[in-house]
């Protein structure tokens, strides 16, 4: 009977993974992960590249990733203009 609820758990986890986008939608999930290497335009014409990835609140528009060294830095909307990712 464990076994059995452990098989639906699973399943259920591997179907909602799927649907990451719809989780978005509803508000399920807030984190928009976009694959680096990236560069965001900020208001002043400042360029920032990153070779990691970028993570997006999809609420708040904020933006976090890291520099070259690691360091973990965010933004927010009215910090830049846009980004863009390869």
């Amino acid at each position: 009977m464990k076994a059995f609820r452990l098989f639906w758990v699973g399943l259920l986890l591997i179907i909602l993974s799927g649907c990451e986008s719809w989780l978005q939608d509803i508000g399920l999930i807030d984190i928009k992960r976009v694959d680096g290497p990236c560069t965001i335009t900020l208001v002043d014409g400042t360029l920032i590249e990153t070779p990691y990835s970028l993570e997006i609140s999809i609420r708040t528009e904020a933006i976090t990733y890291r520099d070259e060294d690691g360091k973990l830095w965010s933004l927010f909307k009215d910090e830049y203009e846009s980004y863009s990712c390869q």
